[in-house]
């Protein structure tokens, strides 16, 4: 038996004969470029490999060989297999490419994006066996995956879900909006409730008080901003225009609508205070230049502050650029300037002849006065100290505030948020953005050797990360001796900050190619020539640490790549293993919205919302907390939803997916939420033919599950509270009164009113089918 990747430890009655070591790497994804793909192949061939396509599509495998031929290539092996994800092994000399590596990821999903409200309600399709839940009614508990119970002969499928002690809840595919998968950024597991007590209700409870109590106060105080009367600056000039035709690139959708966001906050009457959220390089900057420029031209004073001295520095040189053309005095005030030059530089500001500074909280002390600041930039308000942050309020009084910050919060919290907090999200990459290709490995001195490599020599530069700094002396001379005329820098925590801001700011300026540091590597610093990450012991970092240091690469138009890996001769346990797992799994952009990027959600929500409530979340989840929020915010807002028709049906037939036909439980619960989401019976059967693509012919059980699907959103439509069928008798009961003409075209059957609200029918078909005709015809 041969273990692959990550080899799994303590296995029950295995002996280990051997561990062979294999020089492999994961296979590069292709997004869908084919002449890439087929370039590789030759390659590959040309070097004796036996090359290997496993594409499990019927469709897909029969055009990819036919472009194959087209392309007068052959002797390529096809796999009909559903594999997760390839590899190329020089020492096996096999390439084996997947269906994902080709094209992407292939999602069972409903094609319109129409309810993309409800799909950000619906519980996310990365649950796994054993991840902790949270059903809106009962509490926490953990998912044990999808079961099979027959009850008076029917059978039916539920999601399995444990609470505290023995208690356990079948909870029904169709209810899968009432389930949340239990996130916080919190290391430490949450406590189990118990089915039937109190405990849930009270916590939720207290939430929802302490969430009411927060929104009242935004809600207040965003009145009072509202009420206070600013500077109102002018309309765009010319030379706005001509600035901003002078951005060498082209804005995102994202970016467009926040330039016009603080525009139009600045040209009202009253002061603007506006966070825009987006990722390093995503374009925050150049909406804080034009917002500076706009001030400028109403001579009005601009103060950038930011938290360290080389982000100071790098403010400085991309204004001093931009405003190159233009009369604008720029200067920066932070350790690298003298006293004499920062006293120099202070006593302009106070006399006017300074248009824009950029500084650290150097710019707070007391010896800095403005003749007419107009405009206040802050950069990642969060990571200033207590004190720092007091005085930033004080300055904040009178004068236009826009904050800036690279950590990520969710839309659904961005949505709850409007009226209360002036924000703006940009998600948009930039144009001719890829994605970062990811490999998870053991330490391979020789690929380590070729990645930098070949990095070096098309002109970019390369992060290695070693996290020890007692041994990180070892690794340079390691590197030295593995790179020989590689020019390589060190920094870590245990410098003098001047010591390692000058060490960094020789890396941006281009004097080593390497850079050997601990994971202190800058997170708002924009370095688009850097496009190679080496992380050394990746599985003893948290998800959140891997995925913002994977970010630092890939802020150009270069494919940027970066190599996760872990000891030699290691047995990975489970949380490591899974935590490189889910990393590799995020080479999509946009994807900072999934797992890995859960944690800086969350603290970016704690940013924003305050120490209590990232208590709250801790307790219920950030998922249902959101949830909650957004209610409470539409309820102050006087615009409540309405609550969303889900009717219970009770059929009596069989309807579950088998075993032998999808044995895998994610990809069960990607087709509950797919139905879920579905809008309309087309979508049903677009889903339909996926699955029946995918997994082929679909046994009884499944053709019902489907059936059961459309049978819903008949119900659903006509405002069915329940559904019911035995035998030949069929209950109908309404979400409100029966209408009048509700059982008009029912001619010819026995139908019974047993209330206000529901319909007894007597009907002598049996099919599903039937049912679904009749119930059309209400």
């Amino acid at each position: 038996v041969l273990f692959h990747a990550f080899f799994p430890g303590n296995i029950p009655q295995v002996e280990v004969a051997a561990i062979k070591h294999i020089s492999q790497k994961e296979m590069e994804p292709f997004f869908g470029d084919h002449n890439t793909l087929f370039n590789r192949i030759r390659e590959w061939q040309g070097k004796g490999f036996l090359v290997m396509l496993a594409v499990k599509n019927r469709i897909a495998r029969e055009k990819m060989q036919r472009e194959l031929r087209d392309n007068y290539l052959s002797g390529i092996d096809f796999v009909n297999y559903q594999l997760e994800k390839g590899f190329v092994s020089p020492t096996l000399q096999i390439a084996l490419v997947s269906e994902k590596d080709i094209w992407g990821k292939r999602n069972i999903s409903p094609k319109r994006q129409t309810h993309k409200s409800k799909e950000e309600r619906l519980l996310a399709e990365d649950l796994k066996m054993g991840d902790y839940v949270v059903h809106e009614s009962y509490g926490v508990g953990i998912y044990r995956g999808v079961t099979q119970v027959q009850v008076e002969g029917i059978t039916r499928e539920y999601i399995l879900l444990q609470y505290a002690g023995t208690d356990k809840l079948y909870l029904p595919p169709e209810k899968l909006d009432l389930l949340f998968k239990y996130k916080t950024s919190e290391e430490k597991e949450p406590r189990l409730n118990k089915l039937g007590g109190s405990e849930w209700e009270r916590t939720k409870s207290k939430v929802s008080q302490s969430i009411k109590d927060m929104t009242e106060d935004l809600l207040k105080l965003y009145a009072s901003r509202q009420a206070r009367q600013g500077f109102a600056f002018a309309p765009d000039t010319p030379w706005q225009w001509q600035f901003e035709d002078a951005f060498p690139y082209e804005e995102t959708r994202d970016q467009l609508k926040a330039i016009n966001d603080v525009k139009r906050d600045m040209e009202s009457r009253r002061p603007m205070d506006r966070l825009i959220c987006g990722d390093v390089g995503y374009g925050k900057t150049e909406v804080a230049l034009r917002a500076a420029f706009k001030a400028v031209m109403d001579s009005k004073q601009v103060a950038v502050l930011v938290p360290t001295t080389v982000l100071a520095e790098q403010h400085f040189r991309t204004f001093s650029q931009r405003f190159a053309p233009y009369p604008a005095a720029i200067e920066v005030l932070s350790r690298f300037r003298s006293s004499a030059r920062q006293k120099k530089i202070a006593g302009e500001l106070k006399k006017g002849a300074v248009d824009i500074v950029i500084g650290t909280h150097r710019l707070l002390s007391r010896d800095i006065e403005f003749k007419d600041l107009g405009l206040l930039v802050i950069d990642e308000e969060h990571r200033f100290g207590v004190a720092q942050k007091e005085k930033i309020k004080a300055l904040k009084e009178q004068v236009d505030v826009l904050s800036l910050s690279a950590t990520p919060i969710p839309r659904s919290l961005n949505m709850s948020l409007t009226g209360m907090r002036d924000l703006t999200l940009i998600e948009t990459p930039p144009p001719g953005r890829y994605p970062i290709i990811t490999y998870v490995m053991e330490h391979d001195e020789e690929i380590v050797k070729d990645a930098i490599n070949a990095e070096i020599e098309r002109q970019g530069q390369v992060f290695y990360v070693h996290n020890r700094i007692e041994d990180i002396q070892q690794v340079y001379n390691r590197l030295t001796d593995l790179l020989p005329g590689v020019t390589i820098g060190v920094g870590h925590g245990r410098m003098k900050e001047e010591e390692l801001s000058r060490v960094m700011m020789e890396f941006m300026a281009g004097k080593f190619s390497v850079f050997l540091c601990t994971t202190i590597i800058e997170s708002g610093l924009d370095m688009p020539n850097v496009n190679t990450i080496i992380i050394d012991e990746a599985g003893k970092m948290g998800l959140a640490q891997l995925y913002q240091l994977r970010g630092r690469v890939g802020r150009s138009s270069r494919v940027a790549y970066a190599y996760l890996t872990y000891a030699p001769d290691k047995v990975m346990n489970e949380t490591a293993q899974k935590r490189l797992n889910a990393i590799r799994e995020f080479n999509e952009l946009g994807s900072g919205m999934k797992i890995a990027l859960r944690d800086l959600q969350i603290r970016g929500a704690g940013n924003i919302l305050g120490a209590e409530q990232h208590g709250h979340i801790h307790a219920i989840g950030f998922d249902l907390y959101c949830r909650l929020l957004e209610e409470e915010t539409a309820r102050m807002k006087g615009a409540e939803a309405k609550p969303v028709n889900n009717p219970q049906l009770d059929i009596d037939v069989d309807y579950y997916i088998p075993e032998n036909y999808i044995p895998d439980s994610g990809s069960k619960m990607r087709i509950y939420r797919s139905l879920l989401l579905a809008a309309d019976l087309n979508e049903v059967e677009e889903i339909k033919d996926e699955v029946i693509d995918r997994f082929g012919k679909m046994p009884g059980p499944v053709e019902n599950f489907f059936q059961i699907a459309r049978l819903r959103l008949i119900a659903q439509s006509k405002n069915f509270k329940t559904l019911k069928r035995q035998g030949k008798n069929i209950e109908i009961q309404m979400a409100d009164e029966l209408p009048p003409d509700f059982a008009k075209n029912l001619t010819g059957l026995k139908i019974r009113q047993k209330n206000k609200s529901t319909l007894l029918i007597k009907y002598e078909e049996n099919s599903l089918d039937a049912l679904q005709d009749l119930l059309t015809t209400i």
